[in-house]
């Protein structure tokens, strides 16, 4: 049996695995498939496409975007989304750039609280050819001593609604779904128990585009998992799952600790192959 993790970072994001090491420990692993789903970025795929063919390794064209609800956070995951589709990767631009400028305004929110040593240029070049993000952010409060790790800097400063959160791109879900559909792409939900009133989200959404639900996850229990496949049921939706790696950034959910089934990845093909016959 062939299996697949449809929820990988790199370092064109926030992970600290460029393509090529993605694609080695997706080898190790005994993957089969694998889905490349930096955020709000595409830069990492033609190269891990290209290393995966080397390994015997399927590369499916991924991304994860990130909307917001009453300042929280909901990210949808883009499957086969197409990385040459012009308006897309403007778009993609847009939001990259939006990122640099909300770094900058945290850094400011910290600076008021007190914490007085970070510079935002400095968390801009710590990312480096990535998408700069909150992530980035909370390693570098952690080198500079104001938190123990990175989920502390989340609860403590930088997470939802925290001191010196700051909303970033103020697109809905509704609209997210709408720009993965227009690349091509399937929209899927991403690790819905962290999105409040998730069935309520899941009933709109599905009713615009939403296609699946991500219902495999670290540290999701066998209740988790069947509680989310019953939804997904009820609203026709696929299943995905993956590990969420970011490499050593967040060395809990490393690549291949969640591992799906291949017939799932088949079945987003088909859907893939049912958009592209009736477009």
């Amino acid at each position: 049996m062939e299996f697949a993790d449809l929820h990988i970072h790199t370092s064109f994001s926030d992970s600290s695995s460029d393509p090529l090491d993605v694609i080695k420990r997706s080898k190790e692993a005994g993957l089969a498939a694998i889905s490349i789903t930096d955020h709000d970025s595409i830069d990492g795929i033609k190269l891990a496409v290209q290393e995966g063919q080397k390994q015997s390794i399927e590369v499916i064209p991924g991304i994860e975007m990130t909307s917001e609800i009453d300042e929280k956070e909901i990210h949808i995951l883009g499957y086969f989304v197409d990385i040459n589709n012009e308006d897309f990767l403007s778009k993609l631009q847009d939001l990259q750039q939006i990122r640099v400028e909300r770094i900058f305004k945290m850094v400011e929110k910290l600076k008021e609280l007190g914490v007085n040593n970070l510079d935002a240029k400095e968390v801009i070049e710590f990312a480096g050819k990535g998408a700069v993000g909150r992530l980035h952010l909370a390693i570098m409060l952690q080198k500079k001593g104001w938190i123990y790790s990175p989920s502390e800097a989340f609860y403590k400063y930088i997470g939802d609604k925290c001191p010196a959160y700051v909303s970033k791109f103020n697109l809905s879900p509704v609209e997210v779904v709408n720009i993965i559909k227009k690349s091509g792409g399937i929209a899927v939900l991403a690790h819905p128990h962290v999105c409040t009133d998730a069935t309520e989200l899941i009933d709109s959404l599905a009713k615009v585009g939403l296609r699946g639900l991500e219902v495999y996850y670290p540290k999701y229990t066998a209740q988790t998992i069947g509680n989310y496949k019953a939804i997904a049921e009820k609203y026709g939706l696929l299943l995905t799952g993956g590990s969420d790696d970011h490499g050593l950034q967040k060395d809990d959910t490393l690549i291949g600790k969640v591992k799906i089934p291949y017939e799932l990845v088949e079945k987003l093909k088909q859907e893939k192959c049912q958009n592209n016959n009736s477009s």
